[in-house]
């Protein structure tokens, strides 16, 4: 496990304990990402949100994968096909905005927040949000 894999995993398992304002860690960011612009939003208007969030829990340890394996799975591969063009049409640059939120909520869920822990997220997820943006108008065939 490498030093920023380690700080991460720390990290957020802090920030799923906590609850701030009476909200769970994924609450609080996705009204942070809802209110980054009116088309995600709109995108969520009837999302049952609670099964969003247990979604987006289970993407995060096949993120994690992928940043620890350099291998997709069929998971995230699946994934990357759901948000492509031709299917919910996730447009890349909401990649950009989703981490935006996410650090938002980072730094205001961990108390042992820092510039070091910030950087592990973002190392940690970055692999992972590039192939989800790559993928959007590139599919692969089996060779």
């Amino acid at each position: 496990m490498s030093e920023y894999e380690r700080i991460f995993d720390e990290s957020y398992e802090r920030v799923r304990k906590i609850r701030r304002n009476q909200q769970t860690f994924f609450e609080a960011f996705y009204e942070h990402f809802m209110a980054t612009s009116p088309e995600i939003a709109a995108r969520f208007v009837n999302t049952e949100m609670s099964h969003q969030r247990r979604m987006l829990e289970k993407s995060f340890y096949k993120l994690l994968t992928f940043y620890a394996t350099n291998n997709a799975a069929d998971y995230l591969e699946k994934i990357a096909q759901l948000h492509d063009h031709k299917h919910l049409n996730i447009k890349p640059v909401w990649y950009d905005l989703w981490l935006e939120a996410l650090m938002a909520t980072l730094r205001k869920f961990d108390p042992d927040y820092s510039d070091e822990i910030e950087l592990a997220w973002r190392l940690v997820l970055s692999p992972g949000i590039t192939f989800m943006k790559y993928r959007y108008n590139h599919t692969f065939t089996e060779t």
